[in-house]
């Protein structure tokens, strides 16, 4: 099972872009973050004409996530648990081909000092007490998306410059180090120690010219999915293309 993790930054406006991917890249399943439109409103036809199954939590203009896959899709849960009103359209998780999998789009967090680094943190906490459950189910578990935060100083091209942020701030990265503890790899790292392997570049400053990117896009495996894990990668086409989105895919094999 070849699985992948994009935010694309809107479905409608990359539309060509997603449906060469798909055609280029041929994932049994893709996770997309950031699509930016109602369930409605998800470009369902081109999905389905490229040969896969579409499942949508989705939100005017905001955020949005969606599972596409070549097998049946058996939704386990359309919202992150822990909080009934959070409205926000960040989490939906599935059973696919024996596999689970969900696609995330953690919270930005900036700026850091308001409720929105505030929200980020609980929804961390939150994300991590269903990553507790899954895992006591002994499935093979795939949680992919963008987390929005950078793990390491080799994943960011210059750490000083992101000393304030919400994506680089230690409290950041200790809630995904408490995903690691808990048991799941980072399936990229897994295979790919090499640094400045970067996932994100910045729209404004030349930043994709210069290569001077982040790795946020991250494909977390439970021990039950790292066990079956064969390759792993960033595949920086769709980044180069006009019109792109300022995220690329991440994607991973399993057996």
């Amino acid at each position: 099972m070849r699985v992948a993790t994009w935010n694309v930054n809107s479905v409608k406006a990359r539309l060509g872009h997603l449906c060469g991917f798909l055609s280029s890249a041929a994932p049994d399943v893709l996770l997309l973050q950031e699509i930016k439109c109602q369930d409605a409103d998800f470009p369902r036809l081109e999905v389905e004409a490229a040969g896969y199954r579409v499942e949508v939590r989705g939100q005017k203009s905001y955020n949005g996530v969606a599972i596409l896959s070549r097998h049946p899709i058996e939704v386990t849960a359309d919202r992150l648990p822990g909080d009934p009103s959070d409205e926000q359209a960040r989490y939906l998780e599935a059973r696919v081909a024996g596999v689970r999998v969900a696609s995330i789009y953690l919270p930005n967090g900036n700026p850091v000092g308001t409720p929105k680094f505030d929200y980020k943190l609980a929804w961390f906490a939150r994300l991590e007490a269903r990553a507790r459950e899954l895992l006591a189910t002994e499935e093979p578990v795939v949680l992919g998306g963008d987390y929005n935060v950078i793990p390491e100083a080799a994943d960011v091209y210059d750490p000083a410059d992101w000393t304030e942020d919400a994506l680089w701030r230690i409290e950041s990265r200790r809630a995904l180090r408490r995903l690691f503890w808990l048991g799941f790899t980072d399936a990229f790292r897994a295979l790919d120690g090499r640094p400045h392997q970067y996932s994100f570049w910045d729209y404004q400053a030349g930043r994709w010219q210069r290569n001077e990117g982040i790795r946020i896009d991250h494909l977390l495996l439970s021990p039950a999915a790292a066990d079956r894990l064969e390759e792993s990668g960033i595949d920086r086409g769709p980044r180069g293309l006009e019109r792109a989105s300022d995220h690329t895919p991440v994607w991973c094999r399993l057996s």
